[in-house]
Formats: structure tokens, C-alpha cells, sequence
């Protein structure tokens, strides 16, 4: 008789467990990788989406080619958030993302950074060619050494700064970072004397540390950043939601906030 009483509460414990663990899979957390200059941005998203939803964002911050080769190598991630269509597009050719979740949620413009004291008295883009600068840049395929690259290529033709602009100022180089927080950090140190960024990619933490530079529209290139879900992810519903999140007038006054221009 005792066992017959036993069954209906124990059959009523497995079937709250039940609901527990269905509960935790549908509040699992979300993997993000994430360009590292985007940080302070997502960042504050995520936590934004944490209260709203109680699921959890597990960010991976780095350059932008060092997270397409971890997902390429196998690395687990439900989002991925690019400083360039250039990786973004080679993980959708090689059907690593669901290409129909993929937007563009912002644009950026490019500044030199100089120390706050600007010991080298770099004051605009010609200076960067003056024998002695000290120059930091990304290393090959991150998305600021691109579009350096193609700054640097739209002075060849102009006379005030001459063929051999470009030559020179790659002379100067005396570091390759692999992404933009590495390449802020020496600048804000004291370690180089200049370098281009992402206007927006200023940490808060080095924020009182170095000036910019604006460099002249006709030269500069505007940066586009993506986001998409990962064909593996195995939430997908919940990665919408979080770039639901991301496209919405929220996200976007907190990625204006931190000084993109949203799409």
C-alpha cells in the first residue's frame, strides 16, 4: 500500500524535473563571437538581453580573422559579429552561417590615435611618413589593416603626399596587432606614437589616454559591420532574438551611444 501512495508523488518529482531540465534548454546560453572593438557595445546588449530574458551571453572578443578561423576550425559559436563583410562573406561561402539572419547593424569611419600628449606632434595624415614615427597596425587580414591599406592607396595619386607616401609610412610600422583593443592599448601606453582605428573603437578605459585625428573624407573609408547566426547554433530561436535586440531602437541607442553609425 505504501508504494501505491509513493507512485503518484514520485511520478509528480520526474515530471517537474522534466519541466526543469526542458526549462534549461530553453534558457541555454548564447555563444557570441564578437570583433574586439565592438566590446563596450555588446557588452552593454548583452547585458540588456540578460535581463530582459535571464539567458546569458558568453562572449568571445578578438579580431575579427582570428574568430572566422576558429569557427572554420571547428570553435562552437551561435553568433558572429564581424568588422568586415570580408569574413563574414567567406564564412557564408563556405556555409558556416545562415545567410538569410545576416544584416548590417553599423557603419564607422576611421581617425588616427596619438597619445594624449602626441610626443611625435603628429597632426594629420602626412605626418605619419616623418622619419622617426612610431606606427602600430594590425596584423595581415584584420579588418582596420584593410582599410588602412586602402587609405594609404587613395594618396598615391595626389601630390601632397607623393608615390612614396605609403612606402614610408609602413617603414614606420614597429608592431602588428591582432586586433584593434591590442593596437589602441599601445598607443594609449606610450609605446607608438600613432595609429589608426575605428573612430568608435576607443575603449572607456583609454579613452583619456589619446586624442583623434580626423583624417580627410576624401581619403578615409567607412567600415560596415554584420552579424548572422551560425548554421550550427543550436538555439537559433534565441540568437534572433538577441538580433532582434541588436536591430531594434534600443540597440541601436546603445551602439550610437558608443559612436556608430547604425544602418
Amino acid at each position: 500500500m505504501v508504494g501505491k501512495r509513493a507512485f503518484p508523488a514520485l511520478f509528480a518529482a520526474l515530471l517537474l524535473a522534466t519541466s526543469f531540465s526542458l526549462a534549461a534548454e530553453q534558457q541555454q546560453d548564447l555563444t557570441v563571437f564578437c570583433a574586439a572593438g565592438l566590446s563596450g557595445a555588446f557588452n552593454e546588449l548583452g547585458q540588456v538581453y540578460k535581463n530582459e530574458s535571464n539567458v546569458s551571453i558568453d562572449f568571445n572578443f578578438d579580431g575579427a580573422q582570428v574568430l572566422r578561423t576558429q569557427i572554420e576550425n571547428g570553435a562552437y559559436a551561435d553568433v558572429f559579429v564581424s568588422g568586415s563583410n570580408k569574413h563574414m562573406n567567406a564564412l557564408k561561402g563556405k556555409g558556416f552561417i545562415d545567410n538569410s539572419s545576416v544584416f548590417m547593424l553599423a557603419k564607422n569611419w576611421q581617425a588616427i590615435i596619438v597619445p594624449r600628449d602626441n610626443p611625435a606632434k603628429i597632426e594629420n595624415l602626412s605626418d605619419l611618413a616623418k622619419s622617426g614615427v612610431k606606427i602600430v597596425m594590425g596584423s595581415k587580414d584584420l579588418p582596420i589593416t584593410d582599410v588602412t591599406n586602402q587609405i594609404l592607396n587613395k594618396t598615391a595619386n595626389d601630390t601632397a603626399f607623393g608615390p612614396d607616401f605609403k612606402q614610408k609610412v609602413l617603414a614606420n610600422v614597429i608592431s602588428q596587432e591582432t586586433n584593434i583593443n591590442f593596437i589602441v592599448a599601445k598607443v594609449a601606453l606610450g609605446e607608438a606614437d600613432a595609429a589608426f582605428a575605428h573612430k568608435s573603437e576607443v575603449s572607456s578605459e583609454y579613452a583619456a589616454k589619446v586624442a583623434l585625428i580626423e583624417i580627410p573624407e576624401k581619403y578615409n573609408v567607412k567600415s560596415e559591420y554584420t552579424i548572422g547566426i551560425l548554421g550550427e547554433s543550436k538555439n537559433p530561436a534565441e540568437a534572433k532574438k538577441f538580433l532582434d535586440l541588436v536591430k531594434s531602437d534600443a540597440g541601436k541607442e546603445i551602439l550610437i551611444k558608443h559612436g556608430y553609425e547604425v544602418a
